[in-house]
């Protein structure tokens, strides 16, 4: 049988959410110095990141429902192709207007992170599915774990373009692998546009729905307040230089990891809303740690970043089982579902992303940021006990 009819190996789902996790936050360490460059404001050049997550958000929204329809198998080949174009635009452009409109572009490899997810649901149900999730999550946390720490090198030694150009060699990759092995899960030829648009508002009705929404949301928000700040944060408040803060930029990275791998050991036998509880008091526990310590005067990398990595344990726990909790609502509209949820998710994290990097200024410190990660992580905790009440009023296992 052809390939493409058959399902795709797990590695190539890990590659996929990898090259899209990659081509988020392998340039973060250079923000600085890409501002000089370009002669622009920290803040401008800060847009790569908020405003990229922002073009995610609404790229999801439109690549769940046509892999629904469509199939998972086009949309990932189609944006691979886009990304790879946009990627040398970004290598060729000389003012920090063109460099903005190629890295917006960049986007479309978003179909790849949500992709994934769908296929994922097509494969399995429920707490197997969240646990699934958790596994392919795990492989491609190290992307991102070792990402910023590559990046912060290759500015070093070869210039911020250098980011750019590995984004598009590993591009061309996962490209070939994808072609030859990304065998399509959506049978029978896909839910119609038109079927799609009726179910919708069932879906959008669910409560249950927007409880995990909303625990993804704000628990990945914190996680993106921290992308769009701590290149600040990390060269201003700790005087550390573009690698040193890559090498730090692996501690969410560290915890992510393994909560992943708590999720797909124990998803299955404690259930998906209590291990989304269970991150969520992690998360929130170590982020107000680490401000109160802040409070305190005790401003020191290991005391933030530590807290940071805490908290990328609490996110592997809460994401995978989160957007199984998503998914699970209607079957049918697994990728819709996937894409919403995910756009929520990057659209909440861009508004966080752009809000702390127009708080923390010259002398501000880490506080501005910390209060914001607080505040976010707070919320997640609310939206999951939420899920637990609606749960117990309708009769549902915990």
């Amino acid at each position: 049988m052809p390939a493409f009819r058959t399902p795709p190996h797990m590695l190539t789902l890990v590659a996929l959410s990898g090259v899209s996790a990659l081509s988020m936050n392998v340039f973060l360490p250079s923000l600085p110095g890409m501002a000089r460059d370009f002669g622009v404001d920290y803040g401008v050049m800060q847009l790569s990141v908020s405003a990229y997550i922002g073009a995610s958000a609404f790229l999801q929204l439109l690549g769940g429902p046509l892999s629904d329809r469509f199939g998972r198998r086009p949309v990932v080949i189609w944006g691979l192709l886009g990304f790879l174009l946009a990627t040398v635009g970004t290598l060729l452009a000389t003012t920090a207007t063109t460099f903005l409109i190629f890295r917006l572009a960049q986007s479309v490899i978003t179909v790849c992170m949500l992709v994934p997810r769908a296929v994922v649901r097509d494969l399995y149900e429920g707490d197997r599915a969240a646990s699934m999730l958790g596994y392919v999550t795990m492989g491609m946390a190290v992307v991102p774990m070792m990402a910023p720490v590559f990046g912060g090198v290759l500015d070093e030694l070869f210039g911020w373009q250098a980011n750019f150009a590995v984004m598009g060699l590993l591009g061309i990759a996962v490209l070939v692998l994808a072609y030859r092995d990304m065998g399509e899960t959506v049978r029978g030829g896909g839910l119609s546009l038109r079927r799609q648009m009726v179910n919708y508002p069932i879906l959008a009705r669910s409560h249950r729905f927007w409880g995990y929404c909303l625990a993804a949301t704000l628990s990945s928000g914190a996680f993106f307040a921290y992308l769009g700040g701590a290149p600040f944060v990390g060269a201003q408040v700790f005087g550390l230089t573009p690698a040193q803060v890559g090498y730090w930029f692996a501690a969410p990275s560290i915890g992510y990891i393994l909560g992943n791998y708590l999720s797909a050991r124990f998803s299955q036998h404690l259930g998906l809303n209590r291990m989304i509880l269970m991150g969520a008091l992690t998360c929130l526990a170590a982020l107000s740690a680490a401000l109160l310590a802040d409070l305190a005067g005790l401003v020191r990398p290991l005391i933030f970043f530590g807290a940071i990595a805490v908290m990328g344990l609490g996110n592997g726990m809460v994401l995978p089982n989160a957007n199984a909790g998503m998914m699970s609502v209607r079957p049918e509209l697994a990728g819709t579902a996937s894409g919403l949820g995910g756009a929520l998710t990057v659209a909440g994290g861009a508004a966080l992303s752009a809000l702390a990097g127009a708080l923390l200024q010259p002398g501000s410190g880490a506080t501005p940021l910390l209060a914001i990660m607080c505040a976010s992580a707070l919320g997640s905790l609310a939206a999951v006990l939420w899920v637990f009440r609606r749960a117990g009023r309708e009769g549902r296992p915990l």
